[in-house]
């Protein structure tokens, strides 16, 4: 039978955290000299990102292409229309996507990366405009550049001093700067984030209106003040919202019959088949405007320890009802 494989020797106690402490060391002394560094040509950087009239292009090759990805992910995300161009396929057809218009932010910490050296001549043709991160401003990349950022690190996180990792951590950094100065400038809003987001949960919080999730029309359950508690019990359970709305004669909401209320009149009373849900009623019911957001009507539901809420117009027409659930439903709490 075949020898088992060798089993590598196990680390001494404390090396493996010892390792990572030497990683973040490594790496936080490579973004404070990068803070040191920092100087106007990031503030002409950001101020060519926000004269962009077309999409800043984030190109890159190996591990800089991912952290390319990246910040194109976050310009985007965050109020700068952009998108990610892979080194390679550049050259081989991708080009294609630019536009005179465009802004190419091109990362290599060597600036040497041959595909990215031949997107410049092609890029300088168009009239399209370049900035690069480079960890070597004498660099042809850095060089030929309309703008170049330094994103030099004395020391790689790795102890051959070989993979990148300070200096992609770096080049990392200075991207999610250029992203949150231009958000900054733009005066991005949460609500602008939200509206990129529409699928996350602050993007639910902050774009779903009551109207979105209220029940309406036949779903609602109504009674008049004079309806007996009996009857208006089948209505309630018909509608499974735990409660009845208590309209006057022109269909104005008076009050509302919750099943709170109902275990009250029955400490009362016992017997309440005599009483009507006047009787009864939570009168002057808690209400909101259809084009509240969904998440303050659940603030305000919770604040005054309520499962239901009337949603009514600027005159007071009962136009709807809220249940606790119907917001737990749609993922805006």
């Amino acid at each position: 039978m075949p020898s088992a494989a060798p089993q590598a020797p196990s680390p001494p106690t404390g090396a493996m955290l010892a390792s990572a402490h030497r990683t973040f060391k490594a790496e936080i002394a490579a973004l404070q000299a990068l803070d040191a560094r920092l100087d106007s040509s990031f503030e002409a950087a950001v101020l060519m990102l926000l004269s962009c009239q077309g999409r800043v292009v984030v190109t890159g090759i190996g591990k800089s292409g991912h952290i390319a990805k990246k910040i194109a992910a976050t310009l985007a995300s965050t109020g700068t229309p952009a998108f990610f161009m892979h080194g390679a396929e550049a050259i081989h057809g991708d080009l294609g996507m630019l536009t005179r218009q465009d802004i190419v932010l091109a990362i290599s910490y060597s600036g040497a990366a041959h595909e990215l050296v031949t997107i410049l001549s092609v890029v300088k043709r168009m009239g399209a405009r370049l900035i690069s991160i480079t960890g070597h401003p004498q660099s042809e990349l850095a060089r030929n550049a309309d703008l170049h950022l330094n994103g030099h690190v004395e020391q790689e996180a790795c102890p051959l001093n070989l993979a990148p990792t300070a200096s992609t951590t770096a080049a990392l950094v200075l991207g999610d700067a250029l992203a949150v100065a231009c958000l900054e400038a733009r005066g991005f809003s949460r609500e602008d984030f939200a509206r990129s987001h529409p699928g996350g949960a602050l993007g639910r919080r902050l774009l779903t209106f009551v109207r979105d999730v209220m029940r309406q029309g036949d779903a609602l359950p109504i009674v008049r003040a004079d309806t007996s508690v009996p009857e208006a019990l089948v209505e309630m359970s018909s509608k499974g919202m735990g409660m009845t709305i208590v309209v006057d004669e022109q269909g104005l909401p008076i009050g509302i019959f919750t099943d709170g209320d109902l275990r009250r009149l029955i400490a009362r009373h016992g017997d309440i088949r005599p009483f009507s849900v006047a009787d009864g009623m939570s009168r002057n019911p808690k209400t909101v405007s259809p084009g509240a957001l969904a998440i303050e009507a659940a603030t305000l539901m919770d604040a005054g320890r309520l499962n239901q809420m009337l949603v009514v117009g600027d005159t007071g027409l009962l136009l709807g009802a809220l249940h606790m659930h119907d917001l737990l439903a749609a993922k805006v709490i």
